[in-house]
């Protein structure tokens, strides 16, 4: 007779803590302990748009400027900056103290090319680019950006913790091609990574870096602040399925997992030695990418029927469950309860779905019977059930769908291809993104209209709504674009929405200082 998950947890809840090596407990006081949502798959996080490759990069690397959990930025890096009278000129300062972790000092040329190398690879940094007739390093410690036209967002750019964040790295490694990974890690964050004791699918270690000098102003907000670590070491260990992670943490092998399932909520909190939180109330904010190059869904009329199958409160409640304080729909393009979200073209999502209708209506935009592929990663907490509902969706609207159950690090490497579903293409695939990468149109790369992501969705139109919004100085100008970009949004089909969840994590009472935001180490200590 099968053990269920919840029956598995219960028992080992029963074990008492005594029956645990005592070496366990020791090692606690000197190694934080961490499950992340999925394997980090890729260790260069200007490549790779997954959030664990982000996680890692504010561990070993840093960032100009820092962003609290209200999204405000601060110099981080920098001591400070200085803008001209006539907004066309600003002049970044290092700090003192900032080594590498190969002992060299942090030079401004190695600033210079790695904000070259991120904003070859996000929307906000490219943004910021084509405003800059001249970025270069007047001496060791000065960043200059010489400007075409203002661009009063520049520090929001360079600090912004959603993803690709503008992390600092070597000129020798910020000089490598951006499409490609990098494979050697080298920063001048808080944590050194330990590359020899990496296990591919199962392991990543960090340890203090003993020259790191934190700043001396502010307190520690999500990636603002003085980045003050407690901990020697901290070790990031992969689980097979969230609930043996979730069965670790109550044995006291684990200190802290980063996802915990919905449905294992009351056993956690029933046990009585484990916190749960949700730390950015901003959520996961879900989509279905769809393949812009290939058939069928290189048809926008196509991608326009397919709005009538998706049911935004199905897709929540397989990742989430019933408890609406978890889930938000319908959702647009930007994360709901922040400026620049709209109802606009929200009906679409609204009351009972027909499937007949859909079937009609695609056939009328010209799809006849072309294989769908749908990439579902299938060791992702989320992305798994997002994927299944997927599939399910398209396959009532009568379409003809092949389920490609793959890897998550695969699926990552699949969405670059853009060759045909006969060699090896792909049509469809869901991911989730913090809400913070859906703030507004400098973030949410996915709407950039440029063909540069994913999806390679592009739109002389939405470039040209994007550019306004840059543009725009007042706070009711910037949201009338948001609502036209929204609009044009539901008629070109970037992608579709398919929901937000809000994510709690779980971590023992033995461990304090949990910052809110995202996933990050500093200031995380034994209680």
């Amino acid at each position: 007779m099968p053990v269920s998950r919840r029956s598995l947890l219960k028992a080992v809840a029963a074990v008492p803590a005594l029956s645990f090596p005592g070496i366990l407990r020791a090692e606690s006081q000197t190694t934080l302990r961490f499950i992340p949502v999925i394997d980090l798959a890729f260790v260069d996080p200007i490549y790779s748009t997954a959030q664990v490759s982000r996680n890692h990069g504010f561990m070993v690397y840093d960032t100009l400027y820092g962003m609290s959990s209200s999204l405000q930025v601060s110099p981080q890096m920098l001591s400070g900056h200085v803008v001209s009278g006539d907004r066309l000129q600003w002049d970044l300062s290092l700090r003192d103290g900032l080594f590498w972790h190969d002992g060299e000092r942090v030079l401004a040329r190695d600033c210079v090319a790695s904000i070259r190398r991120w904003a070859a690879r996000d929307g906000f940094g490219g943004e910021l680019m084509e405003a800059t007739d001249k970025l270069s390093a007047t001496d060791d410690r000065t960043i200059r950006f010489r400007l075409k036209r203002p661009f009063p967002l520049l520090p929001q750019a360079l600090g912004k913790a959603a993803i690709n964040a503008c992390f600092m790295m070597p000129e020798r490694l910020a000089g490598q091609d951006p499409f490609k990974p990098l494979t050697e890690v080298i920063g001048s964050g808080p944590f050194r990574y330990l590359a020899d004791e990496r296990v591919q699918g199962a392991r990543n270690a960090y340890a203090r870096f003993e020259r790191y000098q934190p700043r001396t102003d502010g307190k520690p907000d999500w990636t603002a602040g003085p980045k003050i670590v407690h901990y020697d070491r901290v070790v990031w260990t992969t689980t097979p399925d969230a609930g043996t992670g979730v069965a670790a943490l109550q044995t006291g092998e684990q200190d802290w997992q980063e996802t915990t399932p919905h449905d294992l909520l009351p056993i956690i909190k029933a046990a009585g030695d484990i916190e749960t939180r949700i730390l950015d109330p901003r959520g996961y904010a879900c989509m279905l990418r769809l393949n812009h190059l290939q058939p069928p869904f290189d048809n926008p009329a196509v991608r326009r029927a397919l709005l009538g199958a998706i049911d935004q409160s199905a897709f929540m409640t397989a990742v989430a469950g019933t408890d609406p304080n978890f889930q938000v729909s319908p959702i647009g393009y930007f994360a709901p309860n922040t400026p620049m979200a709209s109802d606009v073209g929200l009906d679409v999502f609204r009351g009972p779905r027909d499937y007949a209708k859909v079937k009609a209506d695609l056939k009328a935009a010209g799809y006849n019977g072309e294989k769908v592929v749908v990439l579902v990663p299938t060791n992702s907490l989320a992305q798994k059930p997002l994927g299944e509902i997927a599939v399910d969706s398209l396959r009532k609207a009568g379409m003809n769908v092949e389920y490609a159950g793959l890897d998550f690090a695969v699926v990552l490497q699949r969405q670059l291809k853009k060759d045909p579903i006969g060699q090896g293409g792909w049509s469809a695939a869901v991911g989730n993104w913090q809400g913070i990468d859906w703030l507004n149109p400098a973030g949410n790369t996915n709407i950039r209209g440029e063909g540069k992501v994913a999806g390679w969705y592009a739109s002389e139109k939405m470039a040209g709504l994007r550019s306004q919004w840059l543009a725009a100085s007042e706070l009711a100008e910037q949201q009338r674009i948001c609502r036209e970009i929204q609009a044009v949004a539901f008629q070109e089909i970037p992608y579709i929405p398919i929901g937000l969840y809000k994510q709690p994590t779980a971590y023992r009472k033995a461990i304090t200082g949990i910052l809110d935001g995202t996933a990050v180490f500093w200031n995380v200590r034994p209680a």
